[in-house]
């Protein structure tokens, strides 16, 4: 018999970091509201009262950013000065000029927007084909989430983060080992009252009753107080939680962001893609368990390597799998914008929770497994 553990992570939406992410989205979410060929590589940075937008936009449209920046801070729950932070009173700069000419001529022509590789996967440990320890640590974020926003534990605030540990045996998932769960809140409650509400409130609503048992371990807040959060306990940038955003490490990653880039970034289209991919392939019954690489060369079309790997769990050859691929999808970038139809303003609501394992996005569609189930023999 084989023990490991495996941990992973997530924050809430009003972590810095993910703040950032957001503002990045919702300001593309709204130049392709009224520009759908906009190419927008837009980042963010928050400190104490203060909110940096930066990068290249090139569009025909004109956006209020500092009015978008507002609502999306608001939209998250830094709404009063004594929450250390708020979108109604913080200052926003902005520094926006437009794309590269030695870029827009390569993405013009439908190549990539860079060079880059990047990665997707999927695994059946979860109806969602996502790996447990993940999957888990969001469900907590989220529980914090809708705990705060519907009243139901009223002093908490928009900051968090959790932690998973899932012990393994035989490389399966038998139990989860450790939960760290940290929550933003007011300092008017006191921490039994804090590790009580949350531990029934959140833990034991989001972990299925079959991962525990008497020896998982449950810590609420470490510390013992967590009352300085969001932008004023620490700064944050976009980009900087992609991880959390994709497999929580369960797979390699290929150092890519996501938010705030228009679908002409591989860095973003081509990791929904391969996404995409592998859920089908995976829900297709043509493996248990697929991790499928992509690399691209700026201004060039086509993907100058494609790797996959089933870690001996595929139905054939990894190399047979790869021809497959190759026959029943279309990596070229102007074709994935197209078969997931990305020109369009869906972006902001992937910026928190995760971009894999949650219904409701293109690249989590399974419209690909009756065409692949017809290789199975």
């Amino acid at each position: 018999m084989k023990r490991r553990f495996f941990t992973s992570e997530s924050v809430t939406e009003g972590h810095p970091d993910k703040i950032c992410d957001q503002i990045s989205d919702a300001i593309l979410d709204e130049i392709l509201t009224q520009d759908k060929l906009a190419r927008v590589a837009c980042e963010s940075v928050v400190t104490t009262g203060l909110v940096l937008v930066m990068g290249e936009i090139t569009t025909s449209c004109y956006v209020d950013i500092p009015a978008i920046v507002r609502k999306t801070i608001t939209d998250i729950g830094y709404t009063r000065a004594k929450y250390g932070f708020d979108g109604n009173t913080c200052g926003v700069i902005t520094s926006i000029h437009e794309q590269s000419s030695d870029i827009a001529v390569g993405v013009d022509s439908g190549g990539a927007g860079d060079q880059g590789m990047m990665f997707g996967f999927a695994c059946r440990e979860t109806e969602e084909l996502m790996p447990l320890p993940i999957n888990l640590a969001h469900k907590l974020t989220m529980g914090l989430s809708q705990a705060r926003r519907s009243g139901e534990i009223p002093y908490l605030r928009p900051d968090g983060k959790s932690q998973v540990t899932v012990e393994y045996v035989d490389g399966k998932p038998k139990r989860v080992d450790t939960i760290v769960l940290s929550s933003q809140h007011s300092p008017d409650v006191d921490y039994e009252t804090l590790k009580n509400d949350i531990t029934e409130k959140v833990i034991m609503k989001s972990i299925p009753e079959k991962y525990l048992d008497g020896d998982t371990k449950i810590l609420v807040n470490p510390t013992g107080i967590f009352v300085i959060g969001g932008p004023h306990g620490d700064s944050g940038l976009t980009g900087r939680k992609i991880i959390v955003d994709t497999y929580g490490g369960y797979c390699p990653h290929g150092g890519g962001s996501f938010s705030g880039k228009d679908p002409t970034k591989v860095d973003r289209s081509a990791s929904y893609m391969a996404r995409y991919v592998c859920k089908n392939v995976v829900a297709a019954g043509l493996a248990d368990r697929c991790e499928l690489q992509v690399s691209y060369a700026i201004g060039v079309a086509e993907p100058i390597s494609l790797f996959v790997n089933t870690f001996g769990t595929g139905r054939m050859d990894d190399g047979k799998l790869l021809e497959i691929i190759k026959r029943e999808f279309d990596f070229r970038p102007l074709n994935i914008i197209e078969k997931l139809d990305l020109r369009r303003p869906i972006y902001r609501q992937t910026a928190a929770f995760g971009h894999f394992g949650r219904s409701g996005f293109p690249w989590e569609e399974l419209d690909m497994v009756e065409a692949l189930k017809k290789y199975i023999y």
